[in-house]
Protein backbone atom coordinates (compact mmCIF):
# COMPACT_ATOMS: atom_id res chain seq x y z
CA UNK A 1 0.00 0.00 0.00
CA UNK A 2 1.33 3.40 -0.98
CA UNK A 3 0.25 6.48 0.93
CA UNK A 4 0.94 9.96 -0.35
CA UNK A 5 1.14 12.87 2.06
CA UNK A 6 -1.53 15.55 1.65
CA UNK A 7 -0.71 17.91 -1.19
CA UNK A 8 -0.14 21.54 -0.33
CA UNK A 9 -2.98 23.79 -1.43
CA UNK A 10 -0.57 26.56 -2.38
CA UNK A 11 3.18 26.78 -2.94
CA UNK A 12 4.76 30.21 -3.01
CA UNK A 13 7.02 31.15 -5.91
CA UNK A 14 9.91 31.59 -3.46
CA UNK A 15 9.56 28.02 -2.19
CA UNK A 16 9.39 26.77 -5.78
CA UNK A 17 12.63 28.61 -6.59
CA UNK A 18 14.34 27.16 -3.49
CA UNK A 19 13.24 23.66 -4.50
CA UNK A 20 14.58 24.24 -8.02
CA UNK A 21 17.94 25.46 -6.70
CA UNK A 22 18.26 22.52 -4.29
CA UNK A 23 17.50 20.11 -7.12
CA UNK A 24 20.35 21.62 -9.14
CA UNK A 25 22.71 21.33 -6.16
CA UNK A 26 21.67 17.71 -5.57
CA UNK A 27 22.28 16.86 -9.22
CA UNK A 28 25.69 18.54 -9.36
CA UNK A 29 26.89 17.02 -6.07
CA UNK A 30 25.63 13.51 -6.79
CA UNK A 31 27.31 13.02 -10.17
CA UNK A 32 29.75 10.11 -10.10
CA UNK A 33 32.41 12.15 -11.87
CA UNK A 34 32.23 14.86 -9.20
CA UNK A 35 32.64 12.29 -6.44
CA UNK A 36 35.53 10.60 -8.21
CA UNK A 37 37.28 13.94 -8.63
CA UNK A 38 36.82 14.75 -4.95
CA UNK A 39 38.19 11.37 -3.87
CA UNK A 40 41.16 11.70 -6.20
CA UNK A 41 42.07 15.12 -4.80
CA UNK A 42 41.65 13.90 -1.22
CA UNK A 43 43.48 10.64 -2.04
CA UNK A 44 40.79 8.62 -0.28
CA UNK A 45 39.36 5.56 -2.14
CA UNK A 46 35.79 5.55 -0.81
CA UNK A 47 32.37 5.45 -2.45
CA UNK A 48 29.63 7.99 -1.72
CA UNK A 49 27.82 5.82 0.82
CA UNK A 50 31.01 5.32 2.83
CA UNK A 51 31.80 9.04 2.78
CA UNK A 52 28.30 9.90 3.98
CA UNK A 53 28.67 7.42 6.84
CA UNK A 54 32.07 8.80 7.88
CA UNK A 55 30.70 12.35 7.77
CA UNK A 56 27.80 11.41 10.03
CA UNK A 57 30.02 9.66 12.57
CA UNK A 58 32.45 12.57 12.50
CA UNK A 59 29.62 15.01 13.24
CA UNK A 60 28.14 13.05 16.15
CA UNK A 61 30.26 10.04 17.08
CA UNK A 62 29.92 7.48 18.46
CA UNK A 63 26.52 6.09 17.43
CA UNK A 64 24.74 2.76 17.33
CA UNK A 65 24.09 1.17 13.92
CA UNK A 66 20.37 1.87 14.19
CA UNK A 67 20.97 5.52 15.00
CA UNK A 68 23.26 5.84 11.98
CA UNK A 69 20.64 4.28 9.74
CA UNK A 70 17.95 6.66 11.03
CA UNK A 71 20.11 9.73 10.52
CA UNK A 72 21.10 8.71 7.01
CA UNK A 73 17.59 7.62 6.06
CA UNK A 74 18.57 4.12 4.89
CA UNK A 75 17.92 0.55 5.96
CA UNK A 76 19.98 -0.76 8.88
CA UNK A 77 21.30 -3.60 6.71
CA UNK A 78 22.93 -1.06 4.38
CA UNK A 79 24.70 0.62 7.28
CA UNK A 80 25.80 -2.73 8.69
CA UNK A 81 27.38 -3.65 5.36
CA UNK A 82 29.11 -0.28 5.06
CA UNK A 83 30.43 -0.41 8.63
CA UNK A 84 31.87 -3.87 8.04
CA UNK A 85 33.74 -2.61 4.97
CA UNK A 86 34.98 0.51 6.74
CA UNK A 87 36.08 -1.55 9.72
CA UNK A 88 38.11 -3.85 7.46
CA UNK A 89 39.75 -0.75 5.98
CA UNK A 90 40.51 0.50 9.53
CA UNK A 91 38.43 3.66 9.16
CA UNK A 92 36.01 2.81 12.00
CA UNK A 93 35.97 0.61 15.08
CA UNK A 94 33.32 -0.76 17.42
CA UNK A 95 33.30 0.25 21.08
CA UNK A 96 31.06 -0.81 23.98
CA UNK A 97 27.97 1.30 24.50
CA UNK A 98 28.37 2.98 27.91
CA UNK A 99 24.58 2.89 28.34
CA UNK A 100 24.24 -0.80 27.47
CA UNK A 101 27.26 -3.10 27.56
CA UNK A 102 25.45 -5.60 25.36
CA UNK A 103 25.36 -3.04 22.53
CA UNK A 104 28.11 -1.39 20.53
CA UNK A 105 28.71 2.03 19.03
CA UNK A 106 30.68 2.98 15.95
CA UNK A 107 33.49 5.51 16.15
CA UNK A 108 36.17 6.79 13.81
CA UNK A 109 39.73 5.55 14.06
CA UNK A 110 42.67 7.91 13.57
CA UNK A 111 42.74 6.84 9.92
CA UNK A 112 39.02 7.56 9.61
CA UNK A 113 39.38 11.03 11.11
CA UNK A 114 42.28 11.78 8.78
CA UNK A 115 40.30 10.57 5.75
CA UNK A 116 37.19 12.61 6.47
CA UNK A 117 39.33 15.62 7.33
CA UNK A 118 41.01 15.46 3.91
CA UNK A 119 37.66 15.04 2.16
CA UNK A 120 36.14 18.01 3.98
CA UNK A 121 39.23 20.15 3.27
CA UNK A 122 39.06 19.47 -0.47
CA UNK A 123 35.29 20.04 -0.58
CA UNK A 124 35.61 23.31 1.34
CA UNK A 125 38.36 24.56 -0.95
CA UNK A 126 36.15 23.96 -3.95
CA UNK A 127 33.20 25.69 -2.33
CA UNK A 128 35.33 28.62 -1.22
CA UNK A 129 36.52 29.08 -4.78
CA UNK A 130 32.97 29.03 -6.11
CA UNK A 131 31.84 31.62 -3.53
CA UNK A 132 34.96 33.77 -3.69
CA UNK A 133 33.01 36.84 -4.85
CA UNK A 134 30.53 36.66 -1.95
CA UNK A 135 30.90 39.08 0.92
CA UNK A 136 31.56 37.73 4.45
CA UNK A 137 28.11 38.98 5.47
CA UNK A 138 26.42 37.07 2.63
CA UNK A 139 28.35 33.91 3.45
CA UNK A 140 27.39 34.18 7.12
CA UNK A 141 23.73 34.72 6.23
CA UNK A 142 23.73 31.77 3.83
CA UNK A 143 25.30 29.49 6.45
CA UNK A 144 22.77 30.51 9.09
CA UNK A 145 19.78 30.09 6.77
CA UNK A 146 21.05 26.80 5.38
CA UNK A 147 21.40 25.30 8.87
CA UNK A 148 17.96 26.59 9.76
CA UNK A 149 16.47 25.03 6.61
CA UNK A 150 18.13 21.66 7.25
CA UNK A 151 16.86 21.62 10.85
CA UNK A 152 13.32 22.33 9.61
CA UNK A 153 13.68 19.61 6.96
CA UNK A 154 14.67 17.07 9.62
CA UNK A 155 11.71 18.06 11.82
CA UNK A 156 9.33 17.82 8.86
CA UNK A 157 10.61 14.37 7.85
CA UNK A 158 9.82 13.06 11.34
CA UNK A 159 6.32 14.56 11.14
CA UNK A 160 5.82 13.07 7.67
CA UNK A 161 6.82 9.59 8.86
CA UNK A 162 4.47 9.83 11.85
CA UNK A 163 1.61 10.91 9.57
CA UNK A 164 2.22 8.03 7.15
CA UNK A 165 2.24 5.53 10.02
CA UNK A 166 -0.95 7.03 11.45
CA UNK A 167 -2.78 6.84 8.11
CA UNK A 168 -1.39 3.56 6.79
CA UNK A 169 -0.82 1.66 10.00
CA UNK A 170 1.91 -0.98 10.43
CA UNK A 171 2.75 -3.06 7.39
CA UNK A 172 3.56 -6.79 7.23
CA UNK A 173 5.80 -8.17 9.96
CA UNK A 174 5.53 -4.98 11.98
CA UNK A 175 7.08 -2.75 9.34
CA UNK A 176 5.49 0.61 8.74
CA UNK A 177 4.52 1.70 5.24
CA UNK A 178 7.26 4.35 5.14
CA UNK A 179 9.93 1.73 4.58
CA UNK A 180 10.63 -0.48 7.57
CA UNK A 181 10.99 -0.38 11.33
CA UNK A 182 11.79 3.07 12.59
CA UNK A 183 11.63 4.56 9.10
CA UNK A 184 12.69 8.16 9.07
CA UNK A 185 10.46 9.32 6.25
CA UNK A 186 11.10 9.61 2.51
CA UNK A 187 14.45 8.02 1.83
CA UNK A 188 16.44 5.87 -0.53
CA UNK A 189 14.75 2.45 -0.29
CA UNK A 190 15.52 1.14 -3.76
CA UNK A 191 18.41 -1.09 -2.67
CA UNK A 192 21.07 1.45 -3.55
CA UNK A 193 23.52 1.72 -0.68
CA UNK A 194 24.10 5.40 -1.37
CA UNK A 195 22.27 7.59 1.14
CA UNK A 196 20.42 10.60 -0.29
CA UNK A 197 22.53 13.69 -0.60
CA UNK A 198 25.80 11.84 -0.22
CA UNK A 199 27.48 13.23 -3.30
CA UNK A 200 30.18 15.25 -1.60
Amino acid sequence: MSVRPPEATHVSSDVAEIERALSRIAYLSSRARQHDRLMALAEVPLDRAAVALLRQIDDSEPLRLGELADRLGVEASHVTRQVQQLQKAAYVSRVPDPDDRRAQRIQLTDAGREAIGRIRAVACRGMQGALAEWSPEDLRTLAELFHRMVDDFVAHVDEWAAEVERVAGPGPDGEDEAGGPGAAGPANRSGDDTPPGAGV
